[in-house]
């Protein structure tokens, strides 16, 4: 369940002025919605799926290659369900970090990965001073890499940790238009928050580079000057009942956290409305959200 208070910090104090937050509000402004609301990206993202069955974990997971990749770097782990995956998925051999700046979330990491299995480390993602150089074989960053400001520093921290021939994957939003419906959602839960904060969506959050795909490539080169550099889209889609598409799917959107209960549930019951009227007759509720896969690979 989410907290139902209306989120206020710095940063909404700062963008209801009209002024551009700096990165310090964005962090404070990140660690709020963790604290208040820990665990709730992986809700989200553990029920879309693409059209061969897999989660965007799944998706990012097989960018690791269990033969070579022998340390694995979680990069904002939140609550721990990417590095729960890998556990299953990969032999005890494989060493498993996982860096958050959320001491909420890594709690539950923690709890839910056997005891020893994986290391937690709470740090920001710019300043990964606990990571010596060339010590980790891939870097894994899900969904988390478009709200990092700056982020060419995390790039930066993660080409001077990564070994040679390793390898920096990271799921990212995509482009709106790739997922039916996506914008018109996008829209209608931005439309009430702009209600409360009318200057909302005039600044993102994050770097607005990531979420464009030649920006991305772009951004990426200039950290990996040597690495090859793929950028791949694809579109993860959950189904269920109106009334819960539409909960999960608000949920999964950072902007939803600012309204008042009143106004939360106002747009929950048009969120709802909308996709019951995009139902194909007989089906369940849908909402599809397009997301890129970036893989960098070194030489």
């Amino acid at each position: 369940m989410h907290n139902l208070c209306p989120l206020r910090t710095d940063w909404t104090e700062i963008v209801s002025h009209g002024d551009a937050p700096d990165a310090t509000a964005l962090r404070s402004h990140l660690r709020a919605v963790h604290r208040e609301n820990a665990g709730f990206t992986e809700r989200c993202a553990m029920r879309c799926r693409d059209t061969d069955g897999r989660t965007s974990y799944d998706w990012l997971i097989d960018a690791v290659d269990g033969s070579q990749h022998r340390k694995i770097l979680d990069l904002a782990c939140g609550s721990g369900p990417l590095l729960e995956l890998c556990h299953q998925r990969f032999p005890a051999e494989v060493d498993l970090v996982g860096v958050d700046m959320a001491p909420e979330e890594l709690a539950l990491a923690k709890a839910r990965l056997p005891v020893g299995r994986a290391r937690l480390i709470e740090a920001q993602a710019q300043s990964m001073a606990c990571l010596s150089d060339n010590s980790v074989d891939i870097v894994l960053c899900h969904w988390a890499l478009t709200l990092m400001d700056p982020v060419a520093p995390v790039l930066a921290e993660s080409a001077r940790i990564l070994a040679p021939g390793g390898r920096f994957a990271a799921i990212v939003d995509g482009d709106m238009d790739m997922a039916r419906g996506y914008r018109n959602v996008h829209d209608l839960i931005y439309g009430y928050v702009q209600v409360e904060l009318p200057q909302y969506g005039a600044f993102d959050l994050g770097d607005p580079r990531v979420r464009d795909t030649d920006s991305l490539a772009d951004l990426t080169r200039r950290a990996f000057p040597t690495a090859s550099v793929e950028v791949h889209p694809n579109v993860v889609t959950m189904r269920g009942s109106a009334e819960t598409i539409a909960e999960e799917a608000a949920g999964f959107f950072y902007a939803a956290f600012v309204l008042p209960p009143d106004r939360r549930a106002a747009m929950l019951t048009d969120l709802a409305a909308y996709l019951c009227a995009n139902m194909d007759q007989g089906e369940q509720a849908s909402f599809a959200m397009p997301i890129n896969r970036l893989v960098v690979t070194l030489p």
